[in-house]
């Protein structure tokens, strides 16, 4: 079994009976955001800034899981790819707007913890939503992968 299908099922062993798996589906990528997003804001060493600009918390972050995506799945690195990128595109927006790039992030990933917390009402609790937090570079590819089985694609 391949690493992927290993990190997908366990992931799927705590998310079979959602109570509200919209809810739930729109959570991951929101709190993903979130963490990205205050990962973006966090002070960085001045040998960050030498090598790039945009070399930040938030961009390592984004960098390693699409390292780690590569080496669990191509397909499904593959596919999160636009995902990635669109939430550094996000980031570098935030950055240049009148909005507080850390209170968005907060807010996000607040909203995304009480979107865990709403899915898992009643059947894993808090556990679930800690769980999820732990499992935070798993939960988007876990989507994408009901995607892909829906149309065929393999993992």
């Amino acid at each position: 079994m391949s690493d992927a299908l290993t990190w997908l099922e366990k992931y799927e062993q705590g998310h079979q009976k959602l109570r509200y798996p919209v809810i739930f589906w729109a959570s991951v990528p929101m709190t993903m955001l979130g963490v990205v997003g205050i990962l973006w804001t966090l002070p960085i060493p001045d040998e960050f800034y030498a090598i790039s600009p945009l070399l930040n918390w938030g961009s390592a972050f984004l960098m390693v899981s699409a390292v780690y995506y590569f080496i669990i799945s191509l397909s499904l690195a593959i596919g999160m790819l636009p995902f990635l990128l669109g939430v550094a595109a996000l980031q570098m927006w935030l950055l240049q707007s009148e909005f507080s790039p850390l209170r968005v992030s907060c807010g996000m990933l607040l909203a995304g913890i009480i979107g865990f917390w709403l899915g898992h009402r009643g059947r894993a609790g808090p556990k679930g939503v800690v769980q999820d937090l732990q499992m935070i570079m798993i939960g988007p590819v876990w989507i994408l992968s009901a995607f892909y089985r829906k149309l065929g694609i393999p993992i």
